[in-house]
């Protein structure tokens, strides 16, 4: 029986995080004599630098240097943080002397403090030839306006043509999906819009830089891909990656914003420039205007079906806004198809085609869910209208064409070359059916009006898939130390940023190994002393790095029991290893304290260390069945979110508390993306919601029950049998509630968010208001 894992353990280190202690990037940032940096941004979506004044801003005391693409080194690149050979289009410079969107960098000042460095970045004189703005996605293909006057180079095909506006395009199927749609008795099709969202973590974007004692470039960084943030630095600076020490302290929030590389080469550049270290930190305005969002889309999708409501065709045309730079943008339009497409594989034809654009706008990039939320919800809505056609229950539908265990779908996850998309663990079909009970679904459905008449209680569903980290590209290791009184040290390189991944691991660790938590000390701060992790994304942790971790452990164990077959003088296979203490067959016995001190004496001789390393042929999919129930109020649009339940199939739980955290905090942000969230520009290209008192979020008051159940599979490839989780549980609630608000007033919201007012003033049945 395990001792651990599938257990409601706390986070190791949650009591000194609610106290206060040192932890995040900040906190660890004590040098008082780093220079402040600040970034010049342009005030135009599109424009040519043609002259920069800087004399006046360098007659200010205090001010170090400034830096303009004049000083500063051509090399292109990509801040996506993805493993090498990255598939986003080489389009970035450090500074360049043409400007993308309101908010691209300028120039870099670095000075003695904040009010210095602002001081002469108003003393900055920049003559621009302002230029027409590429704003609306439906206009960038073909539009003689270009975003990007030059083809950049792409380490793929990956359908990049800049002198069309085309960032990324693709198409992939099977079978003749115009002739079966032709042949079906039932067709549906809509059009849906997502909107950008905003990452709205707590912890701003923030970096700092020196040179260490042995005239290293050290980089501290709250970021989620600190390997790959060295390998950006050693491409862009031209320095040997074995004279750049990154430190990567614990991450307060990222949600994949910090996957994109945002701030650590500016001041890095300085602090190459000047000797001296350097420290930059995000305003929340520049969080919100200046780095990432998650990408806006228009998906339009056609399904077909016979009249008994078998599935027969699927269409989604997806056009995909990555804004003025290409971080993701192939890769989250390639996942809208890929993590949503497989869940109907009965169908005779699907295809899945269209085209990531180049606009003047605050790029898109990763953020959680990475494009399965956008597709989740075109899909999932298409599958609500067609059950209404066909005047099926949604559920049912469902439940009638969804793909079941060993079944094979060409897109299923991108599995590896070679290897069948074959699902090995699936319980999504159990989540549906438990999911009607928890709501009430044959009672309740589709709505109940209150008493008085002036609110009205819809319901609606969806269901989703997302993948375990990415599939044949990504590999984690882990490596475990035993040290001199029997505890070990985990090293890994994978960012906590909250998720709680240095808990999961240590309890992996901690079962194989038979000891307690408090023996396994984690590790995960210096990169010159961890093994190689891809990074905080993809749902990679639990998974990949999680079964690295396994498999360290694993090794340690048969280790151990060989070091101590050769102190106790016996044969390896006369050595049992049980609860910390090894036992020969003659009754000698070793503790593993005492293993460990004689391995470390002279006599031992031995310091036992194990590496662990995985890289998955496949990506197994964890799955969600999301039920909404909404009050919306007949006479305002004002609706709320009175219960939410989600199902959730992640394999095996290793740790019921986190996982449930996970699910809670990922429904939350999909209640924002259907309900509140929005990020809007001015008809000029300006962001027009750079803080919260205009970008709204959830808070607990505008979220009423979540409940969340397990219904555990067994993934064969998964340590302990676990899938992940940290993605997918944000994606069904904009179906579900979109469905719901339709139950319960007759609008149906095919562009997010659902707000009060669109509500408010949409006709209802018959074409009526609804008021």
């Amino acid at each position: 029986m395990m001792r651990h894992v599938g257990r409601k353990i706390p986070k190791i280190d949650g009591i000194a995080l609610v106290k206060g202690a040192p932890a995040y990037t900040s906190d660890l940032d004590i040098n008082n004599n780093a220079l402040t940096v600040k970034l010049l941004r342009s005030p135009h979506a599109s424009a040519e630098i043609v002259a920069i004044d800087k004399k006046q801003a360098l007659a200010v005391p205090g001010v170090e240097c400034i830096l303009t693409y004049e000083d500063v080194p051509d090399t292109p690149f990509t801040l996506a943080g993805q493993s090498f050979p990255e598939p986003s289009p080489y389009d970035r410079r450090i500074l360049d002397k043409w400007v993308r969107y309101v908010g691209d960098e300028v120039a870099i000042v670095a000075a003695v403090d904040e009010k210095t460095a602002l001081e002469a970045i108003a003393k900055i004189q920049v003559t621009y030839n302002v230029l027409p703005p590429v704003l609306d996605p439906a206009e960038a293909i073909g539009n003689p306006v270009l975003v990007h006057r030059s083809q950049p180079h792409t380490n793929f095909d990956i359908g990049c043509v800049a002198s069309k506006n085309i960032a990324a395009a693709d198409t992939i199927g099977q079978g003749d999906v115009e002739a079966v749609l032709a042949s079906c008795e039932v067709v549906v099709e809509s059009r849906y819009r997502t909107q950008a969202q905003a990452h709205a973590m707590m912890e701003t974007y923030r970096a700092t830089t020196c040179f260490d004692v042995n005239n290293r470039l050290q980089v501290m960084s709250s970021t989620q891909i600190p390997f790959h943030v060295r390998r950006l630095l050693s491409r862009v600076l031209d320095i040997p990656r074995s004279r750049i020490k990154i430190l990567k302290p614990r991450v307060g929030g990222g949600f994949g914003g910090k996957q994109t590389a945002a701030v650590e080469i500016f001041p890095a550049m300085v602090t190459v420039k000047t000797g001296k270290p350097a420290r930059l930190v995000y305003t929340r305005n520049e969080s919100f205007c200046c780095t990432t969002s998650r990408h806006a889309m228009e998906l339009t999708v056609r399904l077909g079906s016979d009249r008994q409501g078998n599935i027969k065709a699927v269409d989604i045309y997806c056009l995909s806004d990555t804004g003025a730079y290409g971080e993701h943008a192939p890769t989250v339009f390639w996942v809208v198809g890929q993590k949503t497409m497989p869940l109907y594989a009965a169908a005779k034809a699907w295809r899945y085609h269209g085209h990531a654009v180049y606009t003047n706008k605050t790029p898109g990039g990763a953020l959680r869910g990475y494009g399965a939320t956008q597709g989740t919800f075109a899909l999932e809505s298409a599958i609500n209208e067609l059950a209404e056609k066909l005047a099926m229950d949604p559920a049912e539908l469902r439940l009638h064409n969804l793909i079941r265990e060993k079944e094979c779908h060409g897109a299923l996850c991108g599995s590896a070359p070679g290897h069948p998309a074959r699902l090995e663990s699936s319980s999504l079909a159990a989540c549906i059916e438990r999911g009607k009970e928890l709501v009430g679904w044959q009672k309740n459905y589709p709505c109940r009006t209150s008493v008085d008449g002036t609110k009205r209680r819809g319901y609606g569903m969806a269901v989703t898939m997302q993948g375990s980290g990415i599939a044949g590209i990504d590999t984690g290791s882990v490596t475990l130390k035993l040290n001199e009184d029997g505890f070990f040290t985990l090293a890994h390189g994978a960012s906590d940023m909250g998720q709680g991944s240095d808990t999961v691991l240590c309890q992996l660790a901690a079962d194989v190994l038979e000891v307690e938590l408090e023996q396994v000390v984690v590790t995960s701060f210096d990169l010159d002393t961890l093994p190689y992790d891809p990074g905080a994304y993809a749902s990679s942790g639990a998974y990949v790095t999680g079964n690295a971790a396994l498999r360290a452990a694993l090794e340690m164990k048969e280790k151990m029991c060989l070091s101590a077959a050769r102190l106790l003088e016996v044969a390896p296979d006369e050595v049992q290893y049980r609860d910390g203490r090894f036992l020969a067959a003659k009754g000698e016995s070793l503790t593993l304290s005492e293993l460990a001190g004689k391995l470390c004496s002279f006599a031992g001789k031995e310091q036992l260390v194990a590496t662990g390393t995985f890289g998955g042929a496949t990506s197994p999919p964890p799955f969600v069945a999301g039920f909404a129930e909404v009050e919306v109020d007949l006479m305002t649009g004002q609706c709320d979110v009175v219960d939410y339940v989600a199902l959730v199939d992640c394999g095996t739980v290793l740790n019921k508390n986190l996982a449930r955290i996970q699910v809670e905090g990922g429904i939350v942000m999909g209640i924002g993306l259907a309900l509140y969230e929005d990020v809007r520009y001015s008809a000029r290209g300006r962001l027009a919601t750079g803080s919260f008192m205009e970008y709204k979020i959830p808070s607990r008051q505008d979220v009423g029950e979540i409940r969340v159940e397990f219904i555990e599979s067994h993934e064969p490839t998964g340590p302990f049998g676990a899938k992940s989780i940290g993605e997918v549980v944000c994606n069904t609630p904009a179906p579900a509630i979109v469905q719901a608000i339709y139950n319960a007033t007759g609008y149906r919201c095919r562009q997010l968010p659902a707000t009060a007012e669109k509500i408010l003033l949409a006709p209802g049945p018959g074409g009526q208001k609804q008021v």
